[in-house]
């Protein structure tokens, strides 16, 4: 067994960029793998959730000193969510394992990324309306991390939906998760969101591997390889987060997001450039008018760092 420079390499950005913006392994490394890399797509989706089971608990061990994690809604997601993830797999393995299965589990992985890129527009949306309500108010940002009424049935429907996802695709914790809790739970701050997804996500990825390596689809060197350049690069990523530097790279891992998601799809590669530009476009514009607007600092901040979370 020989370990791959290059997919250490890939391990390396996508861990950088994990622990930066953090935003969930699957959406960047399993489309990575798939398109650059000519893995089969299972193999691709099994390899990258037992990769990012050892990346999670990195951030959720920071969140847990800093007391940002809400425990209890940790504790009704993974009760539905990691279930939900080793379903997934055995749903996937139903399915079976020839060329046109191969090919539903990149269509489906697309899907996962497009609602992915949906749920950073909501979260773009909310988080423009905080700011606006916080600078109208003069509200403190310093205030302690709220404690919210938790809703069962709709916190089970989420678990259940982004485990499902995750199991299937790899994608959903870090994104799909996150979004639905945003809309879910408003009153939570970004970094209880973040902490208490990441809590949670250490069972549901953990099933949804357990699953994928006893059916066999692991591909170790793969694994490996991608540990080898992710574990150290994670934490430094995390440790840069602290300085902001993630408003900047945001933007360009939604645009990123949005052209794999197209070209996994099986759109041509003209239409993803002409969707990916006028998506650039929208962006550049929406900016633009917040910043006259609200000539805000602040307001301007949010809208660079719109569409990813």
């Amino acid at each position: 067994m020989h370990v791959s420079m290059t997919l250490i390499t890939a391990g390396l950005l996508v861990g950088f960029f994990v622990g930066l913006t953090g935003m969930g392994g699957g959406a960047l490394m399993t489309p990575i793998l798939i398109l650059f890399f000519g893995i089969a797509p299972l193999a691709a989706v099994s390899s990258d959730l037992v990769a990012s089971l050892f990346m999670k608990p990195i951030g959720a061990a920071v969140h847990l000193r800093r007391g940002t994690v809400d425990k209890r809604l940790a504790l009704w997601l993974t009760a539905s969510a990691a279930p939900a993830a080793f379903l997934g797999v055995f749903i996937l393995k139903a399915l079976g394992n020839g060329s046109r299965v191969q090919n539903d589990i990149k269509v489906f992985l697309g899907v996962a990324l497009l609602l992915t890129v949906g749920s950073m527009v909501v979260k773009s949306w909310i988080a423009s309306r905080r700011e606006r309500a916080a600078s109208a108010t003069g509200a403190n940002s310093a205030e302690p991390n709220p404690r919210v009424t938790i809703r069962p049935a709709l916190t089970i429907g989420i678990g259940v939906f982004g485990g499902l996802a995750v199991g299937m695709t790899s994608v959903g914790s870090g994104s799909l998760i996150i979004g639905m809790l945003l809309l879910a739970y408003p009153k939570l701050r970004a970094s209880q969101l973040v902490g208490t997804d990441l809590v949670q996500a250490i069972p549901l990825v953990g099933a949804a591997a357990l699953a994928h390596v006893l059916f066999g689809d692991v591909q170790l060197v793969v694994t490996i390889s991608l540990l080898i350049g992710a574990i150290p690069a994670v934490y430094l990523g995390a440790r840069l987060s602290a300085t902001g530097a993630n408003r900047y790279v945001r933007p360009v891992l939604a645009v990123v997001l949005l052209a794999s998601a197209l070209k996994l799809v099986n759109v041509s590669t003209d239409w993803t450039l002409v969707v990916c530009a006028a998506w650039v476009a929208a962006n550049l514009a929406v900016s633009a008018v917040r910043s006259r607007t609200t000539g805000s600092p602040a307001a301007e901040r949010v809208a660079v760092s719109a569409q990813v979370g």
